[in-house]
């Protein structure tokens, strides 16, 4: 056997398999993303087996994408889970013959509840078929599987209808990036819409602040014990006055003056860059590189232009931005 002229077959298999659905997209279609659009309740999605399977990866990205979804084995449903289904949910079911008992099983009693149901299958003839509201057809001549037996074209296309589904509606319910990052904490897009300055600072006793009337002995030991490599210097009404960096100590000592004969207006950098706190912590990073000479750290102030805490390059990185 050729393996690589066999993984080719596959996925020409399943791409002609997608071919067919798409050709087959018909006004049903549409009657199902606008039922959809217009439940109240949830969208519940089940499946058995395979079918099953790609039941749950569309109800997660129906989830994620703002419409309110969820899975349910339809074993479980039988036995008490379909207590999760109310009369103005909608009901996506897949299944490939449209005969799976188990789903089956529940039709009377998703008919008592009244929900109303949306069919995914290469039957449209089928108990399950004549007894929806909605039927997506998905032709499948034959599965990729060289038995026409494991479900592969099959769940590729079901799985390919309902992503289309989701980002129909997705479309629809004019859900943007910061909707998403809200529902991905986790990701990186969710930090970098999410994470603002505030969250990530060196705040209270962990801030390097020093008031500008101070020595610089004292300066020199607030910059070590909070471990930053700087320290705002402030007004005794807390406002920022300027800022003094690793880079401004050793400006101040190669100009061969004794440093502690110094005042601290005499190192400082009076005009330093800032930021505020409820800013988002990417424009931090995005301010910190995108510089002639990058730098790694921003005095954070609060709209009163108070300074509220310092904001380090390590600290983004470590959270992942």
């Amino acid at each position: 056997m050729n393996i690589l002229q066999e993984i080719r077959r596959v996925l020409e298999a399943e791409i002609s398999t997608l071919i067919t659905v798409r050709d087959c997209v018909d006004d049903s279609y549409e009657k199902a993303v606008s039922l959809l659009y217009g439940c109240t309740g949830k969208v519940v999605v089940t499946g058995i087996g395979k079918s099953g399977i790609i039941a749950q990866k569309i109800a997660a990205t129906m989830a994620s994408t703002g419409t309110l979804a969820l899975y349910l084995h339809p074993a479980d449903g039988m036995h008490g889970n379909l207590g999760v289904v109310r009369e103005n949910d909608v009901l996506l079911a897949i299944s490939k013959s449209g005969e799976s008992e188990e789903l089956l099983g529940i039709l009377p009693s998703l008919h008592q509840i009244g929900v109303r149901i949306i069919t995914i299958t290469a039957n449209p003839a089928s108990t399950l078929a004549r007894h929806s509201d909605v039927v997506l057809q998905t032709p499948i001549e034959r599965e990729a599987c060289p038995l026409d037996l494991a479900p592969t074209s099959s769940t590729t296309a079901a799985l390919a209808v309902g992503d289309a589904l989701a980002l129909t509606l997705m479309k629809l319910k004019d859900f943007k990036p910061e909707h998403f990052a809200l529902y991905h904490p986790g990701g990186r897009l969710g930090k970098r819409l999410l994470l603002r300055v505030k969250d990530l600072m060196r705040s209270g006793e962990n801030n390097p602040i020093i008031r500008v009337e101070e020595s610089v002995s004292t300066m020199l030991c607030e910059i070590t014990r909070k471990m930053t490599g700087a320290v705002s210097v402030v007004d005794k009404d807390g406002y920022l006055v300027g800022l003094v960096t690793d880079y401004d100590i050793r400006r101040a000592l190669e100009t061969g003056k004794d440093i502690f004969s110094l005042t601290i207006p005499q190192i400082m950098n009076p005009h330093p860059t800032t930021i505020y706190e409820d800013e988002k912590a990417v424009v931090a990073l995005e301010i910190m590189e995108n510089r002639e000479r990058p730098f790694s750290l921003l005095p954070v102030l609060n709209h009163e232009e108070r300074v509220v805490g310092m904001i380090h390059l390590h600290d983004i990185i470590g959270r992942g931005l």
